[in-house]
């Protein structure tokens, strides 16, 4: 399963994610003509100043998606287990019972009454393109990877740590450094 992360060492909080995502959620795929549809295209990316930290923040693609599981209309589904949770507005009844479940808080309702939520631009996946918000990044921060592969460098990370402490608790000295 592919997932979006974001390296906030170097992401700035330009918002260029959220317009890009926006614009390419649109009907023009024009940023000057999509502000003036209606309704408005809605971002499935959001970031968020924390302290003077800015976090993109989109949907994490949950393996078990509890918003796919209490979708009343199947709106909300995933067509196989490698691939993204995608949102079918046409089934959406607005109901917000996928925000509710959400523990990213990252499903809000959108302009026109249905919910948004980011699908990994799986429309341009599938031609070879890379999603809206990793393409348009400035900085490079955002990017498009396997999961299992955060899973692993975060595994190595943590062995790396473990064998360092265990080195310093056969050499006691090593610990007041």
């Amino acid at each position: 399963m592919k997932i979006i992360v974001t390296d906030l060492k170097k992401c700035v909080g330009c918002h260029t994610c959220e317009l890009a995502c926006a614009v390419s959620r649109s009907a023009s795929k024009n940023l000057f003509q999509a502000f003036l549809e209606d309704p408005r295209p809605a971002t499935r990316v959001r970031v968020l100043k924390v302290g003077s930290q800015a976090v993109p923040l989109q949907c994490q693609q949950c393996e078990d998606a509890p918003c796919a599981a209490v979708c009343p209309t199947e709106a909300l589904c995933r067509a196989g287990a490698d691939q993204p949770v995608l949102f079918r507005g046409e089934l959406c009844i607005g109901c917000s019972s996928c925000t509710l479940v959400c523990p990213f808080g990252a499903i809000r309702r959108a302009d026109g009454g249905v919910m948004a939520k980011c699908s990994l631009c799986w429309d341009r996946l599938a031609e070879g393109k890379p999603a809206a918000c990793v393409e348009a990044c400035p900085t490079k921060a955002r990017h498009l990877v396997d999961a299992n592969v955060v899973a692993e460098a975060k595994l190595r990370k943590t062995a790396m740590a473990l064998a360092s402490f265990e080195q310093a608790a056969e050499d006691p000295s090593r610990l007041s450094s």
